[in-house]
């Protein structure tokens, strides 16, 4: 530091007449500052550059964690993770509902069944429901109705394949049985020759209401529905 100042005194004392003599600590001093803050900046620059990075790697990383596949998305303690798109296979429920279609009135809808206007008669045996897209074979028979689904053609049902109704004198013997009430009608509901039936007294005959073999589009609700609906002449 006296190198220093002996070097800056030289200098000063060889300048031009009417320059005032320098001031050396004066000098020193702002050198001082003029490299603290040069010192400073650098540091502040370095922090900034790094936390720069910092922040773009986190951004990025962020960005590939969330726009992968949902199912890899684990959340944290008390967190749920986000649901997967796909959605869970539940099964449908069978809701009630209503709606105008082409004139007619959708009064309740399985799994995959809709019960709606039924605008046709069926000689003896009438019902004022008829699932959606069944079509009776030709000629309707007085006590026997034979309806086919809508992915088969009336002429190309097999023995089991359509939904049958007929009036009989006598109810069959059902097993699995299950016996329900409502409207003043007494529902019966079982198996029989390995079809799901359904059968109510209506009057003095009992309306049978085989359901095709191996069936999953009927429920219980929705065939005591569609009997509801009927009658006996």
């Amino acid at each position: 530091m006296d190198d220093v100042k002996k070097l800056l005194a030289e200098f000063a004392d060889r300048s031009v007449d009417g320059i005032p003599p320098a001031d050396v600590d004066a000098d020193v001093a702002r050198g001082r500052r003029a490299l603290r803050r040069i010192r400073a900046r650098r540091r502040v620059t370095g922090v900034l550059c790094i936390a720069a990075a910092t922040t773009a790697v986190l951004a990025l990383g962020q960005l590939k964690w969330w726009g992968g596949d949902q199912s890899q998305v684990a959340g944290g303690a008390g967190e749920a993770a986000p649901a997967s798109v796909t959605g869970s296979a539940t099964k449908p429920v069978a809701t009630p509902s209503v709606q105008d279609s082409d004139g007619e009135i959708e009064l309740y809808s399985g799994p995959a069944v809709s019960l709606v206007t039924n605008r046709e008669a069926w000689n003896s045996i009438t019902c004022s429901l008829t699932p959606q897209g069944w079509t009776p074979q030709q000629p309707v028979g007085t006590d026997h109705v034979l309806l086919a689904p809508p992915t088969m053609r009336t002429g190309d049902l097999g023995e089991n394949d359509g939904l049958e109704l007929r009036a009989e004198p006598q109810a069959l013997s059902l097993t699995a049985t299950r016996v329900t009430s409502a409207g003043g009608k007494v529902f019966h509901l079982g198996q029989t020759g390995g079809r799901e039936t359904g059968q109510v007294l209506l009057g003095e005959r009992w309306l049978l209401v085989q359901l095709p073999a191996g069936n999953l589009d009927w429920n219980d609700d929705l065939l005591r529905r569609f009997m509801a609906s009927c009658s006996v002449n």
